[in-house]
């Protein structure tokens, strides 16, 4: 199954000079979801992971599964005021400003593996803040996945010394 071929192309979203990968038409078809989450899941065969951090939001879509397969826990990394626990937060830059993301503090005890979920590998900015919340407590990432990357972006640069996969490249 040709995934990359399930996922739409919007130009000019959300601003103009955009191409939005629309991957709503992918994860509608229960066999390429499946295939998707199989895939993903696969790349980080033959690692011990008891935790599976999942970048809002639609990291979650494939971070819960993910775990559930796994059989590790699922962390959640979200945007500011969203977790009511204690929390580490870090501030990162983007292409036109700043944003934060925050997790829970106590998501998981220190020396533990990690795998850093998310749908989107563009220019890196939230993948590498994730692994500096994970890396604050002292979890230990095995691996960050991704089920598109966008690779003129640039953003594996920014994740350098772990171990990345993405499962479509444009």
């Amino acid at each position: 199954m040709e995934l990359a071929n399930l996922i739409r192309a919007i130009p000019d979203f959300p601003i103009e000079g955009i191409l939005f990968r629309d991957i709503t038409t992918l994860l509608n078809k229960p066999e390429a979801l499946k295939a998707t989450i199989d895939a993903l899941v696969e790349s980080q065969s033959g690692k011990e992971v008891a935790q599976v951090v999942a970048i809002e939001s639609r990291g979650y879509i494939f971070g819960a599964p993910m775990a559930y397969q796994m059989g590790a826990g699922l962390v959640l990394v979200r945007k500011p005021g969203k977790l009511p626990a204690e929390k580490v937060s870090v501030e990162y830059s983007l292409e036109y400003g700043t944003n934060t993301l925050e997790m829970h503090a106590d998501a998981f005890a220190p020396g533990t593996p990690v795998v850093v979920v998310d749908d989107l590998l563009a220019t890196g900015g939230s993948a590498k803040a994730a692994i500096d919340l994970v890396e604050r407590i002292g979890g230990v990432v095995v691996g960050v996945v991704f089920m598109i990357e966008l690779d003129a972006l640039g953003g594996r640069e920014q994740l350098q010394g772990y171990d990345v996969y993405s499962l479509i490249h444009y």
